[in-house]
């Protein structure tokens, strides 16, 4: 993986670019979420169903690509493992983990 120039880094993003990275995540890793949503959220950045629907904070427009990413894996990753459990947790660092070869800080994302 390359480093991003300063203009992959510049925020806010944009709708368009937002779906543009759930796809990409989505296809690495291996999930095909029905529907992408992006809406105001007051008590949490993303969600999924069990429809297949994955529903987003319009808020993470705002945030850097790293927590960015760290709220998209965490809900594509419902879309393999429906609980908090371990498995889901050690889904969730060897994802980030590989997307940058740093260590996550994956706290923003793990439950309460």
């Amino acid at each position: 993986m390359t480093v991003p120039d300063a203009a992959e880094l510049a925020l806010p993003i944009d709708a368009a670019a937002f779906r543009a990275e759930v796809n990409a995540w989505a296809r690495r890793v291996g999930v095909h979420p029905n529907e992408i949503h992006l809406r105001s959220m007051k008590r949490k950045w993303g969600s999924c169903s069990i429809n297949g629907r994955v529903t987003f904070d319009t808020g993470l427009l705002d945030c850097p690509a790293r927590e960015r990413a760290e709220v998209i894996v965490h809900e594509l990753l419902h879309l393999k493992v429906s609980n908090h459990g371990p498995l889901f947790r050690n889904l969730l660092r060897a994802y980030l983990f590989e997307s940058d070869g740093h260590e996550a800080l994956v706290s923003a994302t793990e439950p309460d």
